[in-house]
């Protein structure tokens, strides 16, 4: 066999009957680096705390935050209900201070692969995080206005950016600090914007699905129509 030609991969795929209907992810995403954590590597993310979507996903991964105060049991269900790793929310918005590291602490002993903090978190906080857990501290980035250079120093191990349609051009931001920063990003719905976030530097894709009510009105309909 001549070596050095390179050969399109077959990828055998099993697929049942009762579990064949699912969220599949844009298939673009597979094109990212991804990130590599504990020997896993990590190319799509998806964003979501319903624990029946995150059991019916074929996401690398799952990142839960949520616009309430971090609770333990809120943690413990998503990560029980995975079959991927869980970047879990710990505050640093309404919740600050102490109570984030308490919870950052929880969610590494339910199992989470990192947490994830708001933007307000003061890098202090960040700091007090990177001495007291052993799993990757995320921090989140919403604009190109946001100290990148204080976050880094603070020891952040990720980077998610969260910049609506602005996010490519944070991104790029980003990666003229810093050439080797993990990043994951919102890529948007649409192959052309996730590819967009892709090549502007991003190692990972965060992907909003539909909720379970869209979704729910799909079959609903298939179902009237019959």
């Amino acid at each position: 066999m001549e070596i050095g030609v390179k050969k399109l991969k077959y990828v055998p795929e099993i697929k049942g009957v009762l579990r064949s209907k699912f969220i599949e992810l844009p298939q673009c995403i597979s094109v990212a680096s991804g990130i590599k954590i504990f020997g896993k590597r990590i190319k799509s993310v998806v964003f979501s705390t319903d624990v029946a979507i995150i059991k019916n996903t074929n996401a690398d991964s799952v990142i839960a935050v949520y616009p309430f105060t971090p609770q333990p049991v809120i943690t413990q269900s998503i990560i029980l209900a995975s079959d991927v790793p869980v970047f879990c929310g710990v505050g640093g918005g309404l919740t600050m201070g102490e109570r984030v590291i308490n919870l950052a602490v929880h969610a590494e002993f339910q199992g989470a692969i990192g947490v994830v903090v708001n933007k307000p978190t003061p890098n202090d906080t960040i700091r007090e995080l990177k001495k007291r857990i052993d799993i990757p501290v995320v921090v989140t980035v919403v604009s190109d206005k946001d100290d990148i250079e204080g976050r880094l120093e603070a020891g952040t191990d990720i980077i998610n950016v969260s910049g609506a349609g602005n996010t490519p051009a944070i991104v790029e931001k980003i990666r003229r600090i810093s050439s080797t920063i993990p990043i994951m990003a919102t890529g948007g719905s649409t192959e052309y914007t996730i590819m967009k976030t892709i090549e502007a530097g991003a190692n990972a894709i965060t992907y909003t699905p539909p909720n379970i009510g869209e979704i729910f009105s799909e079959i609903m309909d298939g179902y009237r129509s019959k």
